[in-house]
């Protein structure tokens, strides 16, 4: 598993903004390439940045995987840390072990990820985050991380911000 910062090299795409009785309502659906099969991404600069972008200055940003094994999840971005992460994800929810959605005789999934699944359920596939003086409202310590569970494979995200300016 790696651990890095998302950044330039993401393809951004799908940009929209609506006006509606003073709210703005800006959209844009973020893609990605994983390169590993369980990997952690530092999301916060990215999506930071789409919030300056967005025009909005007070509201709420929401952030939503379009998959079922990619989790985001708030925490400290740091190396033991994200260790400690995956060691748990990984003893929580054993690769080897039996599960139903990995057997032929009861599914036709062929990735072998039923591991997938259920880590991105411990997880989460969505968060909203305040939005406050045109930036994302974080502790801090508090990062936006991106788990990929079941890579290297193309993801997308959606991303909604709705506030006023």
């Amino acid at each position: 598993m790696s651990e890095k910062v998302a950044g330039s090299a993401d393809v951004l795409n799908g940009e929209a903004a609506q006006h509606s009785n003073g709210l703005r309502l800006w959209g844009d659906t973020l893609t990605l390439s994983t390169r590993e099969r369980v990997e952690l991404l530092n999301l916060t600069e990215l999506l930071a940045e789409r919030v300056r972008s967005s025009g909005v200055r007070q509201g709420i940003a929401l952030v939503n995987s379009l998959h079922t094994t990619l989790a985001l999840f708030i925490n400290e971005f740091q190396p033991a840390l994200l260790d400690d992460i995956r060691h748990f994800l990984e003893q929580t929810v054993v690769r080897g072990q039996y599960y139903k959605h990995n057997d032929p005789n009861f599914s036709d999934c062929d990735r072998l990820n039923a591991d997938a699944h259920l880590r991105a359920m411990l997880l989460g596939h969505n968060l909203a985050l305040q939005v406050h003086d045109g930036k994302l409202v974080l502790g801090q310590f508090q990062s936006v991380i991106l788990a990929e569970l079941d890579g290297p494979r193309d993801r997308a995200l959606q991303f909604q911000i709705l506030g006023t300016e």
